[in-house]
């Protein structure tokens, strides 16, 4: 057990004189790569989309749906989900996707880009009335089920016919999905090749419209070969919509493989947080990781919290000390089943649970709106994941409240966070030492405990699956 003591001043400034080295090291690497991205150019100009960069609310190109010529069942459907304006990525995207035009959009999480091409999409859906008409390729298990929810909600009054097809779920009840001849497909890639490759009979030889949600996940993900794979036994001739959060090498790559002549639309470029979003930090002592936690979880006690944790065994660990200790706490990571998972989701969704532990599967693409705090138990690797994660609270005009447990070990990663942001973000005062000290004996003891069950589960899951990989590992989140 760490103890504490009074004697840190030393310490504190030797811990200052480090910090300031690592700042100026971190700033150096950004100004460094900076310059590097600034030597790389597009490969082929000839496709450079056309840039169509969106305006200020009182600029935009339709404010109210009913201007645009929708059949009116969809226009039933888009007044019954109270899409009462649409959102710049929609008021944007929305009327050169209803010429038939392909599309880029660049749209930071939450800004309403699902509707933005299923619109478009059911539009064309109506006229056509065939199966296997669209199909929407996303990074995550439960980004495709959100997805296949706004489409039938959006196609409720039209008759759409949807399905999702992910890992982790029976192949043949999904084969019997698809014989029944869907107009939508929301599918994770791997599992999507899966059915090409073995489901007989099932082929998108009459595909009218591919999209690509989150592409720039698709690709850090390395789903880039089997990407190509289902390009080639899809049609060339047909709709491509590319939604990303940002512009990489790597879309540029993708844009000119699958797109023709697209129109690029973009809400914005750089990576930003709320305005109405609080954010702070607060600094950890060696060993009291877990007790900050739970003074914290005491402290919002009845709010709606995610908490972002590394790793699936760290998510697993902490949501059983959470529960340990009274807490009304769900885990979602790689390592559950999607069964498990979708539990996970929907208790929290609904309310059963108002703690939810994920790693950053949960950090992208869910809508959930409701959420009041986001706390990062283990600070994020990559500065872009903090942005995710702390934009899963003070959403839709909301406020709301982001605070990171900083350790020693945890200072290179934060100061780099902080200098992509531009800003140094307020420090949390420690809870007083009385206080921690208590309830430190409780939380270690908890932790024990939640250590030991952590141990049970996965070997009860490793017995499982006999020490082999699973057929949908390569839909997995977390690599």
């Amino acid at each position: 057990m760490a103890v504490i003591t009074k004697k840190s001043k030393p310490t504190k400034l030797a811990a200052k004189d480090l910090a300031e080295k690592i700042k100026k090291n971190a700033l150096k690497k950004q100004k460094e790569d900076e310059e590097k991205n600034k030597l790389i150019s597009p490969v082929n100009k000839k496709e450079k989309p056309v840039e169509s960069v969106v305006s200020p609310e009182d600029e935009l190109k339709f404010k109210t749906f009913s201007e645009l010529k929708l059949v009116p069942e969809l226009l039933e459907s888009i007044q019954q989900m109270k899409f009462t304006k649409p959102t710049p990525i929609q008021s944007e995207a929305i009327p050169h996707a209803l010429e038939g035009k392909d599309i880029i959009g660049l749209a930071q999480t939450g800004s309403g880009k699902t509707a933005a091409f299923a619109i478009p999409i059911l539009q064309a859906l109506w006229e056509a009335q065939t199966p296997y008409f669209g199909l929407v390729l996303a990074p995550t298990r439960e980004l495709a089920y959100q997805i296949k929810e706004t489409f039938d909600a959006l196609g409720n009054s039209m008759g759409l016919r949807s399905v999702c097809i992910v890992g982790g779920m029976e192949m043949m009840d999904q084969a019997r999905d698809l014989m029944r001849k869907p107009h939508i497909i929301v599918a994770t890639p791997g599992r999507m090749m899966d059915h090409l490759e073995n489901t007989k009979g099932f082929n998108l030889k009459n595909l009218k419209f591919l999209v690509m949600d989150e592409a720039d996940r698709l690709l850090d993900m390395e789903f880039g070969p089997v990407l190509d794979k289902i390009f080639k036994v899809i049609p060339s001739k047909r709709t491509t919509y590319l939604f990303s959060a940002t512009m990489t090498n790597k879309i540029e790559k993708l844009q000119r493989a699958s797109l023709h002549n697209p129109v690029r639309v973009a809400v914005s470029t750089k990576y930003q947080t709320a305005d109405n979003l609080m954010q702070s930090m607060m600094l950890v002592s060696d060993g009291y990781k877990n007790t900050y936690l739970i003074h914290l979880l005491n402290e919002f006690v009845g709010k709606s919290i995610i908490i972002f944790a590394r790793t699936c065994a760290h998510t697993q660990r902490t949501s059983l000390l959470a529960r340990i200790l009274g807490f009304s706490a769900v885990p979602l990571h790689g390592q559950l089943t999607q069964a498990q998972r979708l539990g996970s989701l929907n208790k929290f969704k609904s309310g059963k649970a108002n703690i939810l532990i994920a790693t950053d599967v949960a950090a992208r693409g869910l809508d959930i709106p409701s959420v009041d705090v986001v706390i990062n138990y283990d600070i994020p690797t990559d500065s872009k994941a903090y942005i995710h994660r702390v934009g899963r609270t003070a959403r839709a005009g909301r406020s709301g409240k982001s605070i990171s447990l900083v350790t020693q070990y945890d200072l290179e990663m934060y100061l780099r966070i902080e200098s992509v942001l531009g800003k140094r973000l307020p420090k949390d005062p420690s809870p007083p030492r009385e206080i921690l000290d208590a309830l430190h004996v409780h939380v270690d003891r908890a932790t024990a405990e939640a250590i030991r069950q952590t141990k049970d589960f996965h070997e009860k899951r490793n017995d499982k699956i006999g020490g082999k990989k699973r057929r949908d590992d390569r839909d997995r989140e977390e690599r």
